[in-house]
């Protein structure tokens, strides 16, 4: 399974650069993070992200990207005297996004996208976890977002809803899956 979906994810890279421009995305963004947990309340904290991806194409678009994270919520359990929670994810995120320019395109001084994709996030750190949960080393989602380009910035908002629970077992405190609003700009470097 995994040889075909990198079969099926190079063939496209390579069709889309074979007929495509090639643009640069330098970004620095921000986060908001919360859990879809069962028993307590998520507070979203405001978080980071740097990195850039690579788009290919013209009207249609594929850009793949790598981003180091850092994603912060305060999570409450109800029902319970026990303190918050200040949860600090850190880690490296690779989305893979397919979108459009609806208006403009990346030649224009200004432009509109829709995207949507997927992405992994791969957690290095998770500091405010009681000791007793153990984290999943990696989380997997799906996003949606637009996103707008005036001359060589861009700005995207995108929503993402996680696929996976950010814990292997839910015996004492459900967290739940990640839920993460992205707000990135950057410039665009078009080759």
């Amino acid at each position: 399974m995994k040889k075909t979906v990198l079969m099926t994810l190079l063939a496209g890279s390579t069709f889309f650069a074979a007929q495509s421009q090639i643009t640069i995305k330098p970004t620095a963004g921000l986060n908001f993070n919360d859990f879809s947990q069962a028993n307590g309340e998520a507070k979203a904290k405001v978080g980071w992200q740097l990195g850039g991806s690579v788009v290919f194409g013209k009207k249609w678009y594929m850009e793949p990207g790598f981003y180091w994270v850092g994603k912060s919520t305060e999570f409450t359990t109800s029902g319970t005297t026990a303190p918050k929670l200040n949860i600090d994810l850190k880690g490296i995120r690779i989305p893979l996004t397919l979108g459009v320019n609806l208006l403009g395109n990346r030649k224009s001084g200004f432009s509109l996208r829709g995207f949507g994709g997927a992405s992994a996030f791969f957690i290095t750190s998770d500091g405010g976890f009681p000791a007793s949960i153990d984290v999943n080393t990696s989380s997997y989602g799906v996003f949606a977002g637009a996103g707008v380009n005036f001359w060589k910035i861009f700005v995207d908002l995108s929503y993402e809803w996680s696929v996976t629970d950010i814990q292997k077992e839910v015996d004492q405190i459900d967290f739940g899956k990640t839920r993460s609003i992205f707000l990135n700009t950057g410039i665009r470097i078009n080759l």
